[in-house]
């Protein structure tokens, strides 16, 4: 074994003994430390204290090592400075994510694709931005089971890296303001033109301010961004679904207010409805259509 590796990969027997010396000992440790680990820190009940423990005989494992490591072969290096070249590498590969969230960490702070007090999404988490440090950055948790995008009361925890990885969504940074939708459905029987006059003056009397302050908003946003809206005031959306005429509010709005105005003009529009025999909510329900009684007086079926 040892001509085979002298003579086809160029290992010296010196190398090969301490080859064979450091496995040992790198064995040896492992093993003891597997030990410890059963015998002795698996006796303390206290799961805090065992963990702790555990956590401290794998980190001393770790430095037995290395310093048997270096105290080995040191002497087989040319120098130094090879030796510490190699063991640099060998630092960055092992501490690649640590140096990565290092990297992205100084991103975030020269690029700021968002900052403390933005509302984003990176990945499937979004949240308010509380906190950027060196290695992470923390969140206050919006939506997951709560709806609307209010706070879900948790704080999590986002290692820099993933600004480099995952897709980031600001809410907040340049513009302001989020485009929200809510669908109204009305019966095929309804005034569907009454009510889209209703609807039309409760998101005007709700979004109209807002999209005043929109306006300047964009044109800040403008000078950093290629934004561009034609049309900024609410509007509402005609179109027609299987069970009746569907008309959609279209506003903009400040994207932590979000779930208070859609209550405002949900209650409006509960309100002004109320009111009116000739509009209806349509439902899930079944009907039966009868085209010669129901039908359109020229579209009836002629019977002879």
């Amino acid at each position: 074994m040892q001509d085979i590796l002298k003579n086809y990969f160029g290992v010296s027997p010196e190398i090969q003994l301490k080859l064979l010396e450091s496995l040992i000992v790198i064995l040896l440790i492992i093993i003891i430390q597997r030990l410890v680990k059963k015998f002795l820190l698996g006796k303390i009940e206290d799961i805090k204290v065992r963990y702790q423990w555990q956590k401290i005989s794998l980190y001393l494992s770790v430095f037995f090592i290395i310093i048997f490591l270096i105290s080995t072969w040191l002497n087989i290096f040319g120098s130094v400075a090879t030796f510490l070249g190699l063991i640099s590498a060998g630092i960055a590969i092992a501490l690649k994510d640590p140096l990565v969230n290092m990297v992205a960490w100084g991103f975030i702070l020269i690029r700021q694709p968002f900052k403390v007090g933005d509302r984003i999404q990176i990945g499937k988490i979004a949240g308010d931005v509380i906190d950027i440090r060196l290695f992470q950055f923390s969140v206050n948790e919006i939506g997951n089971w709560v709806d609307a995008d209010q706070s879900t009361g948790r704080i999590i925890h986002i290692p820099n890296g993933m600004v480099f990885t995952e897709p980031q969504a600001n809410y907040t940074a340049g513009f302001e303001y989020i485009w929200n939708e809510m669908p109204v459905l009305l019966t095929f029987e309804s005034n569907w033109k009454k009510a889209k006059q209703i609807l039309t003056d409760i998101v005007n009397h709700h979004g109209i301010v807002l999209s005043t302050n929109a306006e300047k908003q964009i044109k800040e946003a403008a000078k950093k961004f290629l934004i561009f809206y034609s049309k900024l005031t609410p509007i509402v959306y005609t179109s027609v679904k299987d069970s009746g005429v569907l008309l959609t509010l279209r506003y903009i709005c400040d994207p932590r207010e979000r779930r208070s105005i859609e209550e405002k003009i949900w209650e409006d529009i509960l309100n002004q409805f109320a009111s009116c025999n000739d509009i209806d909510f349509a439902y899930p329900t079944q009907r039966f259509y009868n085209n010669s009684t129901e039908g359109k007086k020229d579209l009836k079926p002629k019977i002879n």
